[in-house]
């Protein structure tokens, strides 16, 4: 992946492009581009081919997409969500375990993979990382997605990866909550009612408008794309973001925990 990278990355300087704009030619996010030149993500064939049409290549980085051996950074079980978020139009979240993994510093999701059990060898905490990390790009693209989270208040007390990776972390909750199409709330641990008590739960819309829920579990996960089980989640939904507090509170609520004026 390294070596393809840097082939891309080659390519893109000799014909004088930046990141961004081969972004614009070949359908990525400028983050993206860096991504795949640092080795932190794949090429796909599909990509590839158009990028050796807009940089005049014969071909190189079709075969080497390709040829690329197959590795599994992402369990298995976890590949559903990535695929349907990043051809989603929105997304509405609800986490009572951890912050949502596309609001993830890079020291919070070290220590969420680090307190994973078996644990892993350090080049997989790595890998893990940078593969979660660049999941985020779906939430700068050009054409904003509309994404909805619902955190429950227990998370933002604990202090996964010590007090500093957590303030970091609030921090950066605050600024993710003004990104043009992001909505974060907070499910106050005082309300003495819980819509979810099931755990955690994603709902997507397709730019095809297709509603999709995606559920995981300890080793496993769920797609579910029957309608009516699809409404009762999106009603569960509804029902947490009327419990939650409303997004400036939120805000409100993150400076208090900051300890900011």
């Amino acid at each position: 992946m390294k070596m393809v990278g840097e082939m891309v990355a080659v390519a893109r300087t000799a014909k004088g492009l930046t990141q961004k704009e081969l972004g614009k030619l070949v359908g990525l996010t400028e983050e993206s581009v860096a991504s795949i030149e640092q080795g932190r993500r794949p090429l796909m064939p599909d990509v590839a081919e158009v990028m050796d049409r807009e940089l005049g290549l014969p071909g190189i980085l079709t075969v080497a997409a390709h040829k690329m051996p197959q590795i599994d950074v992402v369990p298995p079980w976890a590949e559903p969500l990535i695929n349907l978020e990043q051809r989603a139009q929105a997304v509405s979240s609800y986490e009572n375990q951890v912050v949502p993994g596309l609001l993830q510093t890079q020291a919070y999701a070290e220590a969420v993979f680090q307190s994973r059990i078996p644990l892993y060898s350090a080049d997989d905490l790595a890998a893990q990382t940078a593969a979660r990390l660049d999941r985020q790009s779906s939430l700068h693209r050009p054409q904003p997605m509309l994404a909805s989270f619902v955190i429950w208040g227990p998370v933002l007390r604990c202090p996964l990866g010590g007090r500093d990776v957590l303030h970091e972390q609030l921090r950066h909750l605050l600024a993710c909550s003004r990104l043009p199409g992001v909505t974060i709330q907070v499910l106050p641990l005082a309300r003495t009612a819980h819509p979810a008590l099931d755990g955690p739960f994603v709902l997507l819309e397709t730019a095809e408008h297709e509603h999709i829920a995606y559920v995981e579990s300890q080793r496993g996960s769920l797609v579910v794309s029957h309608l009516d089980e699809v409404s009762i989640l999106a009603q569960r939904y509804a029902m947490l973001r009327t419990q939650a507090l409303n997004p400036e509170e939120t805000r409100d609520l993150l400076d208090q925990l900051l300890g900011d004026p």
